[in-house]
C-alpha cells in the first residue's frame, strides 16, 4: 500500500458519511495516473497553488482598486481566507478538507482586474454572459498551462463553477446552484463569510463608511470585530447544520443568518454602490474597454502580449479572437492593464 493509499484508507474511516472520499472521485477529463503520494484532491490544491493564474491574484483587486495601503485585501489574501473558513468548518464536521481547500483555492482563477467592475465590463463589451465563476473554469480547463489546463477533478471542478452566488440567495432553494459536493457547498457559503468581514473591514479603514453605521442589529448579533465576526458566523454554521433525510442540510440560525443579510445589504448600498467606489470603476472601464478594442484589432501586439503572459497556446484551441481577447483581459492584474495601457495609448518620450 503506497502512501496516497494509506490516505485514502484514513478517509475512509475518518470522514463523515456526508464527505466526498477522494478515492471515490468521479475522475479528470483527461484519465492520467494517479499520485503514489497524494490524493486527488491534494493533487487539485497543489496545481492550482502552483499556476500563473494563482499569483496574479495578489495583484487583482478586490474592492478598492490599486491599494496603497498595505493591510488593504486583494484577491488572493481574500482567496486564502475563503479556504481558511472552510477549512474550518469542513474539519469540525468531519468532511474532506483537502477537497475544500481546493475548491477554494481556485474559486476566484477568472476574476478579472479591477474586481467586480471589470466583471460588468467584459459583460457590457464581450458578452451579458461572462461571470467570474465561469471564467475561473475556463481558466482551469483552457487557459492555464499555456491552453493545455489544469485537468482538475470533476468534484473540484463543480465547485469552482458553483461558488458564486453574486446578490442571490446565501444558501440557494435551487439544487443546480448547488456543488454536488458538501464541501463545495461550504466552500460557497465561506466566501461570503470571508468577504463580509474584511469588505466591512477595509471599508471602515478606507473612510467609506464608519463603525457608527454599522447597522446595530449586525454589531449585536454577530460582533463589532472582525474576529467576532467570523467566529460567530463560523459556530452558527457548524452547530445549526444537522442531517436530515439521508443528507447533510447546512443552516443557520434565523439571528444569525438576518444579520447576516442586513450586513450584506449595508455593503452594497454603502461600499460596493457608493459613489468612491463608482467613480474608480469608471476609470477602469474606460482602460478596459480600449484595451479590448485594440486588442482586436492589432493581431501582432495581441500576440506579443499573449507570449508575455505564458498563454499563447489559447490561440490553438481553435476559440474565436474575441473569446481569447477577453480571455486574455480577464486574466491581466490591475497593474498589468494599467502599464499595458499607458504603453498603447500613451506618448512616448522622443529625446
Amino acid at each position: 500500500m503506497n502512501i496516497r493509499e494509506q490516505f485514502e484508507k484514513r478517509e475512509a474511516n475518518f470522514l463523515s458519511p456526508f464527505g466526498c472520499q477522494s478515492a471515490h472521485s468521479r475522475g479528470r477529463m483527461n484519465p492520467e495516473e494517479p499520485c503514489p503520494i497524494r490524493t486527488a484532491f491534494q493533487v487539485d490544491r497543489d496545481r492550482i497553488v502552483y499556476c500563473n493564474a494563482f499569483r496574479r491574484l495578489k495583484h487583482k483587486t478586490q474592492v478598492f482598486l490599486n491599494p496603497l495601503g498595505d493591510e488593504y485585501r486583494t484577491r488572493l489574501t481574500h482567496t486564502l481566507e475563503v479556504s481558511q473558513i472552510a477549512r474550518t468548518i469542513t474539519r469540525a464536521m468531519f468532511l474532506n478538507e483537502d477537497l475544500a481547500e481546493a475548491i477554494a483555492l481556485g474559486h476566484d482563477l477568472g476574476h478579472t482586474p479591477f474586481g467586480h467592475g471589470g466583471e460588468a465590463v467584459l459583460q457590457e463589451i464581450h458578452s451579458p454572459e461572462f461571470r467570474h465563476h465561469k471564467q475561473s473554469l475556463r481558466v482551469v480547463d483552457a487557459i492555464e498551462n499555456n491552453g493545455r489546463g489544469l485537468n482538475l477533478t470533476h468534484e473540484v471542478r463543480d465547485g469552482i463553477l458553483k461558488h458564486s452566488k453574486g446578490y442571490g440567495k446565501i444558501l440557494p432553494d435551487n439544487p443546480d446552484e448547488l456543488a454536488c459536493t458538501m464541501e463545495g457547498r461550504i466552500v460557497r457559503i465561506s466566501d461570503i463569510m470571508a468577504y463580509l468581514n474584511h469588505d466591512l473591514d477595509d471599508a471602515v479603514r478606507s473612510g467609506v463608511v464608519r463603525e457608527s453605521q454599522v447597522p446595530e442589529v449586525c454589531v449585536r448579533v454577530i460582533g463589532r470585530t472582525h474576529q467576532e465576526r467570523a467566529t460567530t458566523m463560523i459556530r452558527d454554521l457548524i452547530f445549526s447544520s444537522r442531517p436530515a433525510g439521508g443528507e447533510l442540510k447546512l443552516a443557520m440560525s434565523n439571528e444569525v443568518f438576518g444579520a447576516m443579510t442586513t450586513l450584506r445589504t449595508f455593503l452594497y448600498e454603502n461600499v460596493y454602490r457608493s459613489a468612491r467606489v463608482h467613480r474608480e470603476f469608471i476609470k477602469a472601464k474606460k482602460i478596459l474597454s480600449e484595451l479590448y478594442a485594440y486588442l482586436l484589432e492589432n493581431e501582432a501586439v495581441f500576440e506579443k502580449e499573449l507570449t508575455r503572459m505564458g498563454i499563447a497556446g489559447c490561440m490553438d484551441n481553435g476559440q474565436p479572437r474575441e473569446q481569447v481577447v477577453c480571455d486574455f483581459i480577464a486574466s491581466i492584474t490591475d497593474r498589468y492593464a494599467l502599464n499595458l495601457y499607458e504603453k498603447i495609448f500613451f506618448p512616448s518620450p522622443t529625446v
